[in-house]
């Protein structure tokens, strides 16, 4: 496709929407982490909302779990384009699935850290 022949303007975005929320419905049907991570942001987000005294505290105690279903999905598009490259063991194939492995559990790390810190201050 030329550099003339892409969409501009609102059919861009509205492609852009669509490719997105496509994005979401995979990471639904065929990850159950995530599927678990959004069950969890069910209860974690009212609670940000009712537990932070300020708008700071209350942005950072949702954001914090906001922050896992992105890496969540980022995590799940990495290991999605290792497996596509192929089924046979590689170390680096190993190490980027371990890396993004890594990058979810930090997330939570970071969300019960703020939540630690936010709450034990009240």
């Amino acid at each position: 496709m030329s550099e003339r022949d892409k969409p501009t303007g609102l059919t861009r975005v509205l492609r852009a929407f669509v490719y997105s929320w496509q994005g979401f419905r995979h990471a639904w049907r065929e990850e159950a982490a995530f599927r678990q991570e959004l069950s969890l942001a069910l209860v974690v987000v009212p609670a940000g909302l009712y537990f932070g005294r300020s708008g700071v505290e209350r942005a950072l105690l949702v954001w914090t779990m906001l922050q896992i279903l992105l890496v969540e999905i980022l995590n799940s598009a990495v290991e999605a384009v290792v497996d596509r490259g192929g089924l046979e063991r590689h170390p680096l194939a190993g190490m980027a699935k371990d890396m993004g492995s890594a990058a979810v559990l930090l997330s939570f790390g970071m969300l019960g850290t703020v939540w630690l810190l936010i709450l034990s201050d009240h």
